[in-house]
């Protein structure tokens, strides 16, 4: 799967959460600019050598940003006050992108829980 496999299922998201999305993408990219872009159980992913450490997803009334880890979001429970999370997904507005901080810190937290550098 490719950085092409990403562009299409943007392209099948309605607005406004595809713009959400593609700005969640560009944060992701500019945190990890050599992550490999993926697609993970038909679901845009991000991988650093060859371990996945982030995803998103668009729903019916929330998007989705994925740890691809059951500890992440509670490692960084202070940090995501007014979301609704699950252990392995974190909930955000189909209109209202994740703050890049956040995202940063949702990667960082993943790439040292695997002993990993972005």
């Amino acid at each position: 799967m490719t950085r092409a496999d990403i562009d299409s299922y943007l392209a099948g998201v309605e607005e406004p959460k595809r713009s959400s999305l593609e700005l969640l993408r560009r944060d992701i990219l500019a945190t990890l600019p050599n992550a490999e872009e993926c697609v993970s159980y038909g679901m845009p992913a991000f991988k650093i050598q060859g371990k996945t450490v982030a995803g998103f997803a668009a729903f019916k009334n929330h998007l989705s940003y994925l740890p691809h880890s059951g500890s992440v979001l509670d490692a960084l429970e202070p940090d995501l006050v007014g979301y609704d999370y699950t252990k392995s997904s974190l909930h955000f507005p189909i209109d209202e992108p994740l703050p890049t901080p956040l995202v940063s810190k949702l990667l960082t937290t993943r790439l040292a829980q695997l002993g990993l550098q972005g």
